[in-house]
């Protein structure tokens, strides 16, 4: 997998229906743990709601995992995994939250609303691109040094840092597909001249402008 999508803030919202209220929170998380951990601080911040319902879906071991937290049985949880799913982004949590208002939804009508709620803060959240990039290190002369900055500024090579000593090194990163073309543009500009070290993985996060 060269990218995936995930949130990209920790985000809330919240709506009202038919005088329930229900407050969504959603945030991004790399492991199990950190979603259990989300799960349990919304638990306590609202430990006088009715119910707090949760879904998360991650990379680690494929897991996911809901909870209806006391309403009908796939009224909730389902629901908002279901939107997880089909915003396509994993490594997230969302809990929504209802205060009972007094008056019975019933079951399409809690569908609607645990989905509105998730749906609210995903899109407060945002999404993030996770793209899995090259890291690798350019030691030039001081003579290509205008020329090869130029070159990483007009084609998406991020530069996270440049060091002047004897030598210029500059630390790139660029998208790990384009990794091959770049090399060879870097020799071609340089006539050969500048050194390249090899590359190493990461995944970069990028917002997804919607």
């Amino acid at each position: 997998m060269d990218a995936y999508l995930s949130l990209f803030r920790p985000a809330t919202a919240e709506f009202t229906e038919r005088k329930s209220l229900f407050i969504g929170s959603a945030i991004p998380v790399a492991a199990e743990s950190e979603a259990l951990e989300f799960i349990n601080s919304v638990r306590k911040k609202y430990a006088d709601a009715t119910h707090n319902v949760y879904a998360y879906i991650l990379r680690e071991n494929n897991a996911c995992r809901f909870s209806d937290d006391g309403e009908p049985h796939g009224t909730a949880g389902m629901p908002v995994l279901d939107v997880l799913r089909k915003e396509g982004v994993t490594d997230a949590a969302v809990v929504v939250t209802r205060y009972f208002g007094g008056i019975l939804l019933g079951t399409g009508g809690l569908v609607r609303a645990y989905t509105a709620a998730a749906k609210l803060a995903i899109q407060a959240a945002g999404r993030a691109e996770w793209a899995k990039c090259a890291r690798f290190s350019v030691t030039s002369d001081y003579s290509d040094h205008q020329k090869l900055s130029y070159y990483f500024r007009k084609n998406g090579v991020d530069v996270k840092d440049t060091v002047f000593s004897d030598f210029v090194v500059n630390e790139c990163v660029a998208d790990i597909g384009r990794l091959p073309s770049v090399t060879e543009d870097i020799v071609a500009l340089t006539n050969g001249k500048a050194a390249i070290s090899a590359a190493t993985e990461e995944f970069v996060k990028r917002e997804v402008k919607e």
